[in-house]
C-alpha cells in the first residue's frame, strides 16, 4: 500500500478515550477517529510486563476491530509497576495517597504497550519500557496534589504532563510513552506497517 496507516486515505480508529492519546496522535498528524473499549482486561501477571501490557492493548484494539471490518484500529495501555507491583489508576483518594506515598523517593517502570489491527486483520504490537525516579515527597506535597483531581484518572496515581510533573527527577525512555503513547517510535512503526 501506497498510504500510510493513519493518513486520510487510511484513517485509524483509537480505542480509547484517553485525551493525552489524542493529542499525541494529533502531534503526529495522524488522522483518526476515537471509539473506546467497553472492556477493561486485567495485567496476567503470569506473563512479562511488557508482554502483559501487550496482551492488554491488542484485547483492546481486537474488540474494535471486530466491530468495525475493514478498519485499522490502534489500542494502548499503560501500566507503572513498583518493583513486581502493578499500580492501576486510583478508585478513590486514600488510594491515590497510598500510591504516591510508595513512589516517594523511588524509581519505577512506565510500560505503554501499542498494538494495531490492520485493515486486512493482522496484528502487530510494540511495548516502551521507561524509568521514572520521583524526589521524596512529604505528606503535604501527596495531599495537596491528590486535592487536584490530577491522580484519579492516571496509573500510578501522577500524570507527568501536568502537575504531577514537578515530583519527577528523572526519566529514562521517551516522556511521550509515559505520558500515553512512544510519539518518535510510534510514528516509524505505522510507516513500518504500511
Amino acid at each position: 500500500m501506497n498510504e500510510i496507516l493513519g493518513s486520510a486515505a487510511r484513517p485509524l480508529i483509537l480505542a480509547s478515550q484517553s485525551p493525552r492519546r489524542r493529542e499525541i496522535l494529533e502531534k503526529l498528524g495522524v488522522t483518526f477517529s476515537v471509539c473506546p473499549a467497553k472492556s477493561e482486561v486485567a495485567i496476567d501477571n503470569a506473563l512479562p510486563l511488557c508482554e502483559a501490557v501487550k496482551a492488554v492493548a491488542r484485547a483492546k484494539a481486537e474488540e474494535i476491530a471486530a466491530e468495525n471490518p475493514g478498519r485499522a484500529v490502534l489500542g494502548a495501555d499503560t501500566v507503572v509497576a513498583l518493583g513486581e507491583t502493578v499500580l492501576g489508576k486510583p478508585r478513590d483518594e486514600a488510594e491515590a495517597k497510598e500510591m504516591l506515598k510508595r513512589l516517594s523517593g523511588n524509581d519505577h517502570r512506565v510500560v505503554t504497550a501499542v498494538w494495531v489491527v490492520d485493515e486486512t486483520g493482522a496484528g502487530h504490537g510494540f511495548a516502551s519500557d521507561n524509568r521514572v525516579t520521583f524526589a521524596p515527597l512529604s505528606d503535604e506535597d501527596i495531599a495537596d496534589y491528590v486535592s487536584t483531581g490530577e491522580p484519579m484518572d492516571k496509573a500510578g496515581a501522577y500524570g507527568i504532563q501536568g502537575l504531577g510533573g514537578r515530583f519527577i527527577t528523572k526519566i529514562s525512555g521517551d516522556f511521550y510513552a509515559i505520558m500515553g503513547l512512544p510519539c518518535g517510535e510510534l510514528r516509524l512503526f505505522l510507516r513500518e506497517i504500511s
